[in-house]
């Protein structure tokens, strides 16, 4: 199992920026992938972006192409996501979370993660 906990979140105004990171800890040589997550209330959670950790390569969702970059520190094993031009829309809690598959388009697939964080608040102010 790899552990994993979030931080940076907060509130912010639109057009704002802001920077989520991610520690992952324990049997972190499983995951092939991380992505972030994000559910609003009442609504289905929903995929942001992933990056291999073998590759580098990273995937996002269209609603944040353009905005969101997600890097990764293999040797630190953390895995930030850098959100720009932010939006009342992508108000949510924001999840970490890990896969032992490393390939697309199932990382855009909730369950082909095996290891979630416990959630950062992000909160966007029109």
């Amino acid at each position: 199992q790899v552990h994993l906990v979030e931080s940076g979140g907060g509130l912010v105004q639109a057009g704002d920026s802001l920077r989520l990171s991610c520690a992952a800890s324990g049997r972190t040589f499983s995951s092939r992938a991380m992505a972030w997550f994000r559910q609003a209330p009442g609504k289905e959670r929903e995929f942001v972006g992933a990056i291999s950790r073998s590759s580098g390569g990273t995937f996002y969702a269209d609603s944040v192409k353009g905005r969101f970059t997600i890097s990764g520190d293999n040797a630190e094993n953390t895995v930030d996501l850098r959100m720009n031009s932010l939006k009342p829309g992508d108000t949510a809690v924001y999840y970490c979370a890990a896969s032992g598959v490393g390939s697309w388009p199932h990382l855009q697939y909730r369950q082909y993660y095996e290891s979630w964080g416990q959630g950062t608040q992000v909160t966007v102010s029109s």
